[in-house]
């Protein structure tokens, strides 16, 4: 299966959300960071060949239609070219407000220190964390221009016919008229709050120990399955 949507935008910009919502419309499963713990520890041996320049996109991401967040949006650059039939969606929000949500989450100094000490500290050092200046990552004025940049960058790149900006608030039309698809007549999803990112995510600065393999994994995995359950 070849990637049809590659989204861009950087994590805790709705990526959770735009996941759910492609799986809805027909474009998944949708490879996310939950889809990484939900394969460990292989994904992260995948992930290592792509730091180190020899990446297997066909195996990272076999059975997938889509990806969006980290560890994808790191190397939209590789994708866009590897995939390019590839529709491009750039997730975005206001920059202070991502600013505040990366702060108390996966950029929060508890996070990453609960990351350290984890078995997915060498993958997240080289992916996540490894375009920012560790030093730097409390810094508001040096997130947002960062931030900043990389949408630029997506926006200057990407040909325009080819990508679409997105805000979760913005629903489902222009993302259903982006990629052709029927507008479903159920709310568009709204997942994965800051405090719901706090009680759910595989490294989570409110456990006790760093989690095992084998608990991140399942953790990922119940998670995945929650997604997917029919809304009531």
């Amino acid at each position: 299966m070849s990637l049809k949507v590659i989204g861009a935008g950087l994590g805790r910009t709705g990526t959770m959300s735009l996941k759910v919502a492609l799986e809805q419309l027909g474009f998944g499963p949708c490879y996310h960071m939950v889809e990484v713990f939900a394969n460990a520890p292989q994904s992260f041996r995948l992930w290592e060949a792509v730091v180190r320049g020899e990446p297997d996109w066909e195996a990272v991401f076999d059975g997938f239609a889509a990806t969006v967040d980290y560890p994808g949006c790191t190397f939209w650059r590789e994708l866009v070219s590897h995939y390019p039939d590839a529709q491009v969606i750039l997730t975005i929000r206001d920059p202070a407000s991502w600013f505040a949500s990366v702060s108390k989450t996966i950029f929060g100094t508890h996070s990453r220190d609960a990351i350290a000490g984890s078995p997915a500290a060498a993958f997240f050092e080289s992916t996540v964390f490894a375009d920012f200046d560790p030093k730097r990552m409390g810094d508001e004025a040096y997130m947002t221009g960062f931030f900043n940049r990389w949408n630029a960058a997506v926006i200057d790149e990407v040909p325009a016919e080819k990508l679409l900006m997105f805000q979760a608030q913005d629903g489902w039309a222009p993302l259903c008229d982006f990629l052709g698809v029927p507008v479903p007549n159920t709310p568009y999803p709204r997942v994965n709050s800051r405090e719901d990112w706090g009680n759910r995510s595989s490294i989570s600065p409110q456990r006790s120990a760093p989690p095992t393999v084998e608990q991140m994994r399942e953790n990922a995995r119940a998670r995945i399955a929650a997604l997917r359950e029919p809304s009531t």
